[in-house]
C-alpha cells in the first residue's frame, strides 16, 4: 500500500478486513482504496484536512470541524478504520463508540456538559437560541439521569444510546 498509484494485493486487503474487523467486503476495499486515491491529490499515502474537505457531503457537515481532527492524515487503513462506524455491519457499541469520539474533543474519554452543547451549537447554528440547546440538553440529560455536573464515559454514552433505532449508515457502492 505504498504510493497511491500502486495496486492493492490480495495480502493488503486482507490485512484492510482483518484491521477493521471485516466490516467491508474485498470490493468495497478495493473501492475505498480507489476513493481514497482520487482524495490523495498528492500520492502522499495519506488524507489531509483540506483533501478531506474536497468531498462536499464532508464539507457542507456541521460537524466537519470536528470530524477533521479525527481525520487529518489518515493513511489507508486508518481512512477504512474510520469508515468503519458508518459500516451497515458495525455494531452499535462501534456507532456509539464512534458517537463519542465526536464529542470527546479533547480525547479526554469523558465528556462534559460544554462538550455537548458545542455539538448541539454545531448542529443546530441559529436555528436554535443558546437558551434552548441548554434547556434541550438539561431534558435529555435529567431524562437519563444525568446532570449538568456529571461527566459523561463511553459506558454513559452506551446506556444513553444503546437502544435499537440509532442509525448511521452508508454504503458503498460497488463497480
Amino acid at each position: 500500500m505504498g504510493s497511491a498509484y500502486s495496486m492493492l494485493t490480495q495480502y493488503d486487503i486482507e490485512e484492510v478486513q482483518d484491521y477493521c474487523g471485516f466490516l467491508f467486503s474485498q470490493q468495497e476495499i478495493v473501492t475505498l482504496y480507489q476513493r481514497f486515491c482520487q482524495l490523495d491529490k498528492n500520492s502522499k499515502g495519506f488524507i489531509s484536512a483540506d483533501e478531506f474537505l474536497s468531498v462536499p457531503e464532508f464539507a457542507m457537515n456541521p460537524l466537519s470541524q470536528r470530524l477533521l481532527k479525527m481525520t487529518d492524515g489518515l493513511n489507508f487503513k486508518d481512512f477504512v478504520a474510520f469508515l468503519s462506524a458508518f459500516s451497515p455491519q458495525a455494531s452499535l457499541q462501534q456507532k456509539i463508540e464512534f458517537i463519542f469520539k465526536v464529542y470527546d474533543k479533547d480525547n479526554k474519554g469523558k465528556v462534559t456538559y460544554n462538550d455537548i452543547l458545542l455539538v448541539l451549537q454545531d448542529l443546530t447554528g441559529s436555528f436554535m437560541s443558546e437558551k434552548q440547546r441548554e434547556q434541550v440538553l438539561d431534558h435529555v440529560l435529567e431524562e437519563a439521569g444525568y446532570t449538568r455536573e456529571c461527566f459523561l464515559l463511553l459506558d454513559d454514552f452506551i446506556k444513553i444510546l444503546g437502544h435499537p433505532g440509532v442509525k448511521m449508515e452508508v454504503e458503498v457502492p460497488v463497480d
